[in-house]
């Protein structure tokens, strides 16, 4: 998932290191997937991913072809705090694809991030949608999750509260758990979806 998360920055250490930091998740932003279905990341999601030590790469619009850092290679750090999934990613100065993102960053051309996971625990809300009283809206609470990656990404595939609906948002095709409540829609590709 994508997220308009403006607190991705480029740290320069004393010793002449650069690091790129940032959030990738943000917790308990209620976010829509599309029509009425919402999405939630809860406190403690990524707990048991960061405790199990699992290996998550560092990569550029989750691209696994340019990869910027890597948990098991001790180039990507990730920790949790009371407000989300942050990570700390060393550049490497030989690569001209990841200094060339520094100066991105730095300039605020890019300045957005992301994650992406595989769900272990969710738990689905229905409740009246505030925005239309007479509908219902149904709302992902992520609990937990393994973890693939952070990316450092140019568009989010949604961001706040509003989101354009894209192939990629499930690129191997919507998780049955989410198609059951999903009601009968046609996606901007001409392609029906039913609940």
């Amino acid at each position: 998932r994508s997220f308009a998360i403006r607190e991705l920055r480029a740290e320069r250490a004393a010793d002449g290191k650069v690091y790129l930091t940032g959030r990738a998740a943000p917790y308990n932003v209620l976010t829509r997937l599309w029509g009425s279905v919402w999405e939630r990341v809860m406190p403690g999601a990524f707990s048991r991913a960061l405790k199990e030590k699992q290996d998550v790469r560092h990569l550029v619009n989750h691209d696994p072809t340019q990869v910027l850092g890597r948990t098991k290679a001790g180039t990507t750090e990730l920790s949790e705090d009371s407000k989300g999934l942050n990570f700390r990613t060393l550049i490497n100065a030989e690569d001209p694809m990841a200094v060339s993102l520094v100066s991105k960053v730095e300039r605020g051309d890019i300045d957005e991030c992301s994650f992406g996971f595989i769900a272990v625990r969710q738990t689905w809300i229905s409740e009246p949608d505030p925005e239309n009283t007479k509908d219902q809206r149904e709302i992902r609470e992520l609990q937990d999750v393994d973890l693939m990656d952070v990316s450092t990404v140019t568009y989010p595939q949604y961001t706040g509260t509003s989101a354009t609906v894209e192939r990629s948002l499930f690129p191997d095709g919507v998780p049955a758990e989410v198609r059951a409540h999903l009601p009968s829609v046609i996606l901007p590709d001409g392609v029906r979806m039913t609940g």
